[in-house]
């Protein structure tokens, strides 16, 4: 039996619904899994696969998505199921015609990410450890941010970088950031949002109807301003997106710093999965932050 006969079964088992004459069609984007369009007679699905000791990373998908969806601030994939077969980890969700965004989806989805982050926790971090890409993140409770990002975050990443040959460009300038981070929020004291946690450009786009939908999250409760900063990474939002969203949930002041800081965890995180193609920009960031100290 291939992975993809007994993914069918089990899309079989949890909806009761037979599939007949299945054509796979391979979806080309992102760096990590393979993605496809199973589609039947009946129905049509989104299915990603990786290794088999990949499962545990879509296990904690599944979890997000299940809680962004439970919200129904913005619309979110239906989970179908999650499992593995002896060649394939895999992560199976409704299949949606995903479009562009326009100026009236944008600004829904700047509304609808507003309400998102209006939902609330009293501890930073979630009661699931996740992924970032394919990056473990570590989401412990915290009841201060500042100890939280410093150490879950920021500190994480670089010690991945360490441990793949990239120390000695970033480890000092690293710590110095680290040891200084209390500057960045001498008056600002954020609140635990729930986040998407990888919200880039390539984690949204709209249904036909024109509703924003937002996948492939690394959720967890910290800062807004870490989501909002990931926007503008990779080819960014449109201003409409921006102003809505402001308009709906304002952003303070010292976001304009501090978004640089929230982007070199993503940054990082490529030099780590990707290599050393991002490690000039993870440096100059480096830089740019450490400037600041003085």
């Amino acid at each position: 039996m291939t992975s993809f006969d007994a993914i069918a079964n089990h899309i079989q088992q949890i909806t009761g619904q037979r599939l007949t004459s299945i054509k796979l069609t391979a979806i080309i984007g992102g760096g990590i899994n393979e993605a496809y369009h199973l589609k039947s007679d009946e129905q049509s699905y989104f299915v990603k696969l990786n290794t088999p000791e990949r499962e545990i990373m879509f296990e904690a998908e599944a979890e997000g998505l299940t809680e962004l969806a439970a919200t129904r601030c913005l619309r979110i994939p239906s989970l179908i199921c999650s499992g593995k077969t002896n060649q394939h980890s895999y992560l199976v969700l409704e299949y949606i015609d995903c479009q562009p965004f326009n100026a009236a989806s944008s600004k829904l989805l700047g509304e609808q990410l507003a309400q998102l982050h209006q939902i609330e926790q009293p501890f930073f971090g979630w009661h699931y450890d996740n992924t970032i890409g394919s990056t473990p993140q570590y989401n412990s409770r915290e009841d201060d941010w500042l100890p939280f990002f410093r150490r879950q975050r920021l500190q994480q990443q670089l010690t991945f970088a360490t441990k793949n040959g990239y120390g000695h460009q970033l480890q000092d300038k690293g710590d110095k950031l680290s040891e200084n981070l209390h500057m960045f929020f001498e008056s600002y004291h954020p609140n635990p949002s729930l986040l998407h946690g990888d919200l880039w450009g390539g984690n949204a786009a709209v249904d036909p109807t024109g509703n924003p939908v937002i996948y492939d999250p690394a959720c967890y409760y910290g800062d807004r301003e870490t989501d909002l900063a990931m926007t503008e990474l990779f080819g960014g939002f449109s201003n409409d997106f921006y102003d809505s969203y402001n308009s709906s949930y304002p952003l303070d002041s010292g976001y304009k710093t501090r978004k640089s800081l929230y982007n070199l965890y993503h940054i990082l995180n490529h030099v780590n999965i990707f290599g050393a193609s991002y490690l000039g920009q993870a440096t100059n960031i480096l830089d740019q932050l450490n400037a600041e100290l003085t």
